[in-house]
């Protein structure tokens, strides 16, 4: 650890402290026998497994977390060997940066220390109140550890309700600019709506029900709640924007073990009354989350 300065608070008294927030905000990990109990696997509920592989995912970073934090505490105190990893670990919160081996075990995220505890928190939460209560209806897409597995399962559960075979089913997205994100909302029949977007390079325009020009001085826009259909129907090519769907600002990601890119999730196609080119050249996509 670094060694304090004349006066003032010693950097161990600003980590000891941030420390024992962090410790005091972040949940326990979760009981997964408990929760399987609860939401088994089911053949015609794929969101029962996505539940149980998310939480164990999320338990792992937890487990991380609360570790470290407390081993650091321990070493500030004297009461064990301040190692490399445990410096590297107090280093980075001294920074308000995210710990190398806290990141190894999380999503993407390009947050300071202090927004991504508070992300952290509202992850957990989300997760936490579909244990509780139940399937949402609405999910809020920013929070899934691994995205791509709330894809599929949306997909599965509609291809084994209705006897169809999963390769043969495209999603159409329709906004729902109406539908609040306040948990007074009903499930659709098919699909599930999702929220938790934000535009980049554009807005929504709600009058027009298209996509629009940012304003004046605005980075990003919350996008509304959109509706995830999958329908065997093709996909429409006329008064749509391809829009890349992306967990993190940079853009850019690497192939995982599943053949799923880090940061890649999928293509929403959005109203349009403008061609392609256009929001092309604007660089338009949309993100899971913001950088601050």
């Amino acid at each position: 650890p670094r060694s304090g300065g004349g006066g003032g608070t010693s950097p161990e008294d600003v980590v000891g402290g941030v420390a024992r927030d962090i410790e005091s905000k972040v949940a326990n990990p979760w009981m997964i026998d408990e929760v399987m109990e609860k939401y088994p696997t089911e053949y015609l509920e794929s969101m029962n497994t996505v539940l149980v592989q998310e939480l164990t995912r999320y338990n792992k970073l937890l487990r991380v977390i609360k570790t470290s934090l407390s081993n650091v505490q321990k070493a500030i105190k004297g009461l064990v060997v301040m190692s490399s990893d445990l410096e590297e670990v107090f280093n980075a919160i001294f920074n308000n940066q995210v710990p190398g081996m806290w990141a190894a075990k999380s999503y993407p995220s390009l947050k300071p220390l202090g927004s991504w505890v508070v992300n952290l928190v509202q992850r957990v939460e989300f997760f936490q109140s579909w244990v509780d209560l139940g399937k949402p209806a609405l999910y809020w897409i920013s929070g899934f550890y691994f995205t791509q597995s709330f894809i599929t399962g949306t997909s599965q559960n509609y291809a084994r309700k209705n006897g169809i075979a999963i390769d043969q089913l495209n999603f159409h997205f329709e906004v729902k600019s109406t539908i609040p994100t306040d948990g007074s909302a009903m499930p659709p029949e098919e699909g599930c709506y999702i929220y938790g977007l934000y535009l980049d390079g554009c807005r929504w325009d709600a009058s027009n029900e298209v996509l629009g020009e940012s304003e004046p001085k605005v980075l990003y826009s919350e996008v509304p709640v959109i509706w995830l259909k999958p329908t065997t129907q093709p996909v429409p090519t006329e008064g749509v924007y391809d829009s890349p769907v992306y967990r993190t600002s940079a853009r850019k990601g690497t192939l995982s073990t599943t053949g799923h890119s880090t940061n890649f999730v999928l293509f929403v196609l959005m109203p349009s009354d403008k061609p392609q080119k256009h929001w092309v050249k604007r660089g338009v996509a949309m993100l899971c989350a913001l950088d601050d």
